[in-house]
């Protein structure tokens, strides 16, 4: 029969507690380093050298057509295999984020794809070199296309880490499980553990609402920003050009 007593003491233990903060910084490192090589990943396949184009296609074909469980048990049982011996959590950061990698560069390259090409073709018309434009023009207005999605690949990663307890990573699920073998309170628990995802998806869910909010108010104060920023360069464009 369902214990409270037992389900208070999950709720309130430190192994619990330990195991949500290696969830959530093993989410952050993940999704930035994810994010990181999504970019390379857009670029290349937005390249017009066909095989850095072919190299991206088929990157994002591997990591998408597998399951991610599949990849971690991979890198975890085959790396030693190579001579290569690395720690589970290493594993972990490495599989999930080439992995999430592959679905990021989706977000990424939607992004860039959304910044008008005139734009492009302007700055580079300036002189502008193709990582300054990159930096300076494209990437500042495409960033606000990717908050939502981004936001969204966050909250999902929070509760894909709990496919690393299977390589032994001791994040939440995993001391859950250490710690049920206790009394073998198996249901109260997972629901303590359960409500800490809960907990840590809802907190992201309202800093991320807030953070769209705030995007979204800075874009209707300057609602013709893009077009002042065209009429600029436009504007150099022909001094150049005089």
């Amino acid at each position: 029969m369902w214990s409270w007593d037992a389900f208070l003491t999950y709720l309130t233990a430190e192994t619990l507690l330990q195991g949500a903060v290696t969830t959530i910084w093993l989410t952050v490192v993940t999704m930035l380093l994810g994010l990181i090589l999504g970019l390379v990943l857009a670029i290349a396949r937005g390249s017009r050298v066909l095989p850095l184009r072919w190299f991206g296609n088929f990157y994002i074909w591997i990591f998408r057509g597998t399951p991610v469980l599949v990849q971690l048990i991979i890198i975890y049982t085959g790396l030693p295999q190579l001579g290569v011996r690395l720690s589970p959590l290493w594993c972990a950061i490495i599989g999930l984020s080439l992995n999430e990698a592959a679905y990021l560069s989706e977000i990424v390259r939607s992004g860039i794809m959304s910044v008008a090409k005139g734009q492009y073709e302007a700055a580079r018309a300036l002189g502008m070199s193709p990582a300054k434009v990159m930096r300076v023009v494209v990437l500042p207005q495409a960033f606000r296309i990717m908050v939502p999605p981004l936001g969204n690949s966050l909250n999902g990663m929070l509760k894909t880490t709990t496919l690393v307890s299977v390589i032994s990573v001791e994040e939440l699920l995993r001391r859950t499980q250490y710690a049920v073998q206790i009394d073998f309170r198996v249901l109260e628990g997972l629901v303590a553990a359960a409500l800490y995802f809960l907990l840590m998806t809802s907190i992201w869910t309202l800093i991320q609402s807030r953070t769209e909010s705030a995007l979204n108010k800075s874009h209707r104060a300057a609602p013709n920003q893009s077009e002042a920023r065209d009429l600029q360069l436009e504007s150099e464009l022909e001094g150049v050009s005089r």
